[in-house]
């Protein structure tokens, strides 16, 4: 017997069985109390659990994975995803540079990646520009390995159906909700944080920054119809931030409220990002079926 295929039950579905999938690898993360228990595995399961959870709700209902946006689309909007967490990152830590509130370059993370390059590297400024394009090309596979996990789910699968049912506005806003939820474990009951932080502090923050940013994830979702600029965006804004930015920052008492994404600086630009890509979601067509949709 077909399911009744409906973008409500799809929902409730497909949120039912993120929790289901979710809960299990919480469990191995919050007793151990770490995301690195294991090497870091149990937070790559936690990451696959809303693709997993997507890719199972769309067989149900329609017995095929097409419509999760699989095809790569336009590269300009692969390019934006990218280049979007390096702009407002170099703002973001810039300013916490030049104001005081955070040093440039943190000597003691130099002296760590110093061993990762030839002993004549002497220059501190040759070896973080190597360290950078290490990351930004060699990084980038890996995050994208975990980051695709969870954007099959929020971008691939809920964000269009959510878009099937209510407006952009509420769309992207929700979308952003559930993520920002689906993280709150993480950070009153595991070490999802920066130390010195208080975890009400760091939640408000983070969520803050997550609903502005759901505005650009969806908004590439839904004008390139692929779920890969999201990918994209997700991989290189991890990358980014927690293995270049904020390593590279040299700490004062105040930095960690002002770094990384429990911060007040991404925030504020996530929150400018939010309004910008919410203005630019006026502009897509008001009915679902209308925007191209790449399979």
């Amino acid at each position: 017997m077909k399911i009744e295929s409906s973008p409500k039950n799809k929902i409730i579905t497909f949120l039912f069985l993120m929790i289901l999938f979710s809960s299990i690898f919480y469990y191995f993360i919050l007793s151990a109390g770490s995301l690195q228990a294991q090497g870091g595995l149990y937070v790559l399961g936690l990451m696959w659990c809303p693709g997993a959870a997507g890719m199972i709700t769309q067989l149900l209902y329609e017995r095929t994975l097409r419509g999760l946006g699989w095809k790569f689309g336009k590269f300009k909007y692969l390019a934006i995803a990218y280049l979007l967490p390096i702009g407002y990152c170099l703002i973001s830590y810039g300013i916490t540079w030049i104001s005081g509130l955070g040093h440039f370059p943190n000597n003691e993370f130099v002296k760590i990646i110093q061993g990762s390059f030839p002993a004549e590297t002497s220059s501190t400024g040759v070896l973080i520009l190597l360290y950078i394009l290490m990351m930004a090309t060699l990084g980038l596979p890996g995050g994208i390995i975990s980051g695709i996990g969870e954007e099959i789910g929020w971008r691939g699968f809920f964000v269009p159906e959510l878009c099937k049912v209510t407006s952009y506005t509420k769309a992207m806003f929700i979308s952003g909700i559930v993520w920002m939820i689906w993280h709150m474990p993480l950070i009153f009951f595991s070490d999802y944080n920066l130390p010195g932080v208080p975890k009400i502090y760091a939640a408000a923050m983070f969520t803050l920054l997550i609903i502005g940013i759901s505005f650009a994830f969806g908004w590439l979702r839904m004008v390139s119809g692929s779920l890969w600029p999201a990918a994209i965006l997700h991989a290189s804004h991890n990358l980014f931030v927690q293995n270049v930015f904020t390593p590279l920052t040299e700490q004062t008492t105040i930095t960690p409220y002002i770094i990384d994404e429990f911060g007040a600086g991404l925030t504020l630009m996530g929150i400018i990002i939010g309004i910008y890509f919410w203005r630019k979601g006026k502009d897509l067509p008001n009915s679902i079926s209308t925007i191209p949709q790449n399979v």
